[in-house]
């Protein structure tokens, strides 16, 4: 049986806005349950759909962590604006390497990493939660319209050398041959961000380190990082340490002279993951809670410094319509269900005649921004069928004739384009006549509804 459904309000008001684009909603976007999968999934503690079958990453030792990088790749492959590429650096080793290229200043590089290699099984500490992280920063900004270039790098073999960040670094770096030293202006490398002593979940110290030495413009960075935390809301308490570590991703950037930090949890207070490099560190010892917070103060790092570009990308939502809210752009609606386009849907505003989740993509000048998916809530009503009502002519000139062979009495809406309401009426006639001889050209909606039935009508006036 066909159905048609009628829009079921979830807000107070008529209309409401769905997401937001400050810094703020971007941090509110971080998910602990996503963080939380993907470290469990990395680790070996929960199957994933990798390659097409349901797959569980027993290993990331470097010498058997292809099903992990695979994995990393199709996660990252998923988001949108992201160039996703294995990167080979010697028999056995890959990188994988997600670009997402600035609107403006392209040549201008960030980048955040962390390694995804481990020294035995599980290893969820380190590295699962700063891979995680990773991936969870993509997941926000990918949908974003960003000045300068963000790079999303997962290196292998650190555990054996810190070999995969030490040939990117050397190929950014080199100038040989013609070649152009890459303008990295930033790097912020997250190594084992999931733990802390206190129990997990439970109000702490919550102690993390950041791990600088003066070189390039690596204590700049550490002063932006704490001037964020002094400007927005964190639940964190910086340690820094100068001179840091060496012995992270971050120090082979820092032999090119490139400017890069260590995040991760605090060692400098004796605070880090008493598993250490061995099969004990597992998924319940790692406060999500903490780590979430860490991803949050690296995500607006990044979003800062690659500088988000003003673009909305946010929804509005009627009785009968979602309505862009970035008032001068060009518009393509999706259809999330099935990951594509909806033809002729190019309006500003988008009136769905049936149930679904609904993006819209928006461009505006060179930046172009895909929307959340928005759920259309929806009450279930069975459709007429064209037995039961006929409309014409369409297009029409002046008089739309409904042919109401349902003998129901019928409640009749009309709105346009935008979601306004521009007629309403009741009749039960078996011919209803509509005068709209004076309305504006356009696309133009039509309700019907009985105590069971509902249908909506698209019509074009001339």
């Amino acid at each position: 049986m066909k159905k048609v459904f009628l829009f079921l309000l979830f807000c107070a008001a008529m209309v409401c806005k769905i997401q937001s684009q400050t810094i703020e909603d971007l941090m509110n976007e971080v998910s602990t349950a996503n963080l939380q999968t993907n470290v469990s999934i990395l680790s070996g503690e929960q199957s994933a759909t990798i390659n097409g079958s349901t797959q569980t990453i027993v290993s990331r030792v470097q010498s058997n962590n292809d099903l992990a990088a695979e994995f990393i790749k199709e996660q990252l492959e998923e988001l949108p604006n992201l160039s996703v590429e294995f990167q080979d650096f010697n028999t056995q080793g890959k990188n994988i390497i997600a670009t997402q290229l600035g609107q403006t200043n392209p040549d201008d590089i960030y980048l955040v990493c962390a390694h995804y290699d481990s020294v035995t099984t599980y290893c969820a500490d380190d590295n699962a939660t700063g891979v995680s992280a990773v991936i969870e920063i993509a997941r926000i900004l990918s949908s974003q319209c960003l000045d300068k270039t963000i790079v999303y790098a997962l290196w292998d073999e650190e555990e054996i050398g810190l070999l995969g960040a030490n040939y990117y670094a050397q190929q950014a770096a080199d100038e040989t041959n013609g070649n152009t030293r890459d303008n990295i202006l930033g790097v912020l490398n997250m190594d084992m961000i999931g733990y802390d002593g206190d129990a997990p979940g439970t109000a702490g110290d919550n102690d993390f380190d950041i791990d600088v030495r003066n070189i390039a413009n690596s204590i700049a960075i550490k002063d932006d990082l704490l001037n964020i935390l002094n400007t927005y809301t964190f639940d964190l308490n910086p340690i820094v340490v100068n001179p840091g570590t060496t012995a992270s991703d971050h120090s082979r950037f820092w032999n090119q002279n490139y400017s890069a930090v260590l995040v991760g949890e605090s060692w400098e207070t004796n605070d880090e993951t008493p598993n250490y490099h061995t099969s004990n560190d597992r998924v319940v010892d790692i406060d999500f809670q903490y780590m979430a917070e860490l991803t949050k103060l690296v995500l607006v790092y990044m979003t800062t410094k690659a500088q988000l570009v003003t673009i909305d990308n946010t929804i509005s939502v009627t009785e009968n319509s979602l309505m862009s809210n970035d008032t001068s752009a060009s518009y393509q609606w999706y259809n999330c269900d099935t990951n594509t386009p909806i033809s002729g849907e190019t309006n500003q505003t988008f009136v769905p005649t049936s149930s679904g989740n609904y993006a819209v993509e928006v461009t505006n000048g060179s930046c172009t921004e895909l929307s959340p998916c928005v759920a259309f809530s929806l009450l279930s009503f069975e459709e007429f069928s064209d037995e039961d009502i006929q409309i014409h002519p369409n297009p029409i000139r002046s008089i739309l004739n409904i042919e109401n062979n349902s003998h129901s009495e019928l409640e009749i809406s009309i709105f346009d384009i935008n979601g306004k309401t521009i007629f309403k009426s009741h009749s039960g006639n078996s011919t209803i006549q509509i005068d709209i001889k004076n309305n504006a050209s356009g696309i133009y909606f039509l309700k019907l509804t009985s105590e069971a039935k509902s249908s909506i009508y698209k019509f074009v006036k001339e």
